[in-house]
């Protein structure tokens, strides 16, 4: 691993792109310059993988880990059974122990990818181990008399909340976020925390609880959040979200997701997703029309690299080459299966089942606007049927849209 020098390390982290807010610029950067510091990200288990959002804290982490200062990975245990309010339009859905307990052991296997436990380099800690034994009034006392109710009215996290309602349950999130940074200041002497930028009024609450309760120190940045040139938040397809675990998203959707991003953010992707250098960054980035095609490549198996391993990331490429050129290797191409007894039924009921849209209103669009494949052969009937003689050697092929490919086998 290549170590950044201490000095430059939030400069790196600004021409890159990642810092969005400090709630202290001036001493955090003569405090990162000084000194090696411990800092933590949390990650709530509200499911059994992360996804490419969180891949960005993973870099940002990776980035500070590079550069001397120790990680806290904080799996959210706890506050999981409570659920983060931020961004949110409604309340989440309610996990059980059971399911929480199964995520963040999903979570732990991940993160190892990324980050080096090695030597005490970085800390793994589920917040689970201070919360659930808390004592609610000792709790209040302790920590809820340094709240103003109006103050944390006026957050972002709550405001969007409050036309359609907020839980009190909901309501305590910030201090239970906050609580973990005062509890990790005591155990670890941590005394920085980063997140998404849709955490800074968290973040800053939990840094105000540890400089009037502690009276020492602390502080919190950033980062932006990943967003396309539109604003829009990446890591989305039409099937949902795109996960870090190959059983939820394969290499090779993986790969063509990046493959696949529009022009205008390869340079941001590049600069915020991988350790290119950045001089190479902005050459790439700066490519035009049919050239950017290299630097998505470069993009896609840099961040299929480092998700999935060097070996998943070749196969990805070599499958997407033999696809997009005059090759027939299919073997790394997503495979769905349908049923026997569908044979002879209709296509679109085909795609609804492997998933290959989410719905027929959507397969029906796509047959009418040409996006729909079968084995070369354009699709142009709605009312389309699966025939056995589509099937060549047990399979058929079938792509949908400009760059999706699957093979079809009949279980």
């Amino acid at each position: 691993m290549e170590l950044i020098e201490l000095s430059s390390v939030i400069d790196v982290l600004v021409e890159r792109g990642f810092i969005k807010q400090f709630t202290h610029e001036k001493e955090t950067r003569e405090l990162l310059e000084k000194e090696k510091v411990t800092f933590y990200i949390g990650f709530d288990p509200t499911a059994d993988s992360l996804h490419v959002g969180h891949f960005l804290a993973l870099m940002l982490m990776s980035h500070m880990q590079r550069a001397g200062h120790r990680p806290i990975v904080l799996v959210g245990g706890g506050t999981a059974m409570v659920g983060d309010p931020s961004g949110k339009t409604d309340m989440r859905k309610m996990l059980t122990p059971d399911d929480i307990e199964h995520n963040v052991q999903c979570i732990k296997k991940q993160v190892g990818r990324f980050i080096d436990f090695e030597d005490d380099k970085a800390i793994m800690a589920n917040n689970a181990d201070w919360l659930m034994n808390l004592n609610y009034v000792e709790f209040l006392r302790d920590v809820g008399v340094h709240f103003s109710v109006n103050k944390m009215l006026t957050a972002d996290c709550f405001k969007q909340r409050m036309e359609k309602g907020l839980s009190f349950l909901e309501f305590n999130y910030m201090l239970m976020q906050s609580y973990d940074f005062l509890e990790l200041n005591k155990r670890y002497n941590c005394t920085m925390q980063l997140g998404g930028d849709d955490q800074w009024s968290n973040m800053i609450a939990g840094v105000d609880l540890i400089r009037r309760k502690e009276k020492k120190p602390a502080f919190a940045m950033t980062a932006t959040l990943l967003t396309n040139s539109e604003g829009k938040k990446m890591g989305k397809t039409v099937g949902g979200a795109v996960w870090l675990d190959p059983a939820k998203t394969s290499p090779y959707d993986f790969y063509q997701y990046w493959r696949n991003v529009e022009d205008a953010d390869v340079e941001k992707c590049l600069s915020l997703l991988t350790f290119i250098p950045m001089d190479e960054v902005r050459r790439l980035g700066s490519l035009k029309d049919a050239e950017i095609n290299k630097a998505k490549k470069i993009l896609a198996y840099e961040v299929t690299k480092s998700v999935h391993g060097e070996e998943e990331a070749k196969k990805a490429e070599t499958a997407a080459e033999a696809l997009f050129g005059a090759g027939k290797d299919m073997s790394d191409v997503p495979t769905v299966a349908i049923t026997k007894d569908m044979m002879g039924g209709s296509l679109l009921d085909a795609l609804v089942y492997t998933k290959i849209v989410p719905s027929k209103s959507e397969g029906r669009r796509l047959i009418q606007q040409g996006g729909i494949v079968v084995n070369d052969q354009k699709v142009t009937d709605v009312n389309a049927t699966v025939k056995e003689t589509d099937f060549k050697d047990g399979s058929m092929m079938l792509k949908r849209g400009k760059k999706k490919f699957y093979k079809i086998t009949i279980e």
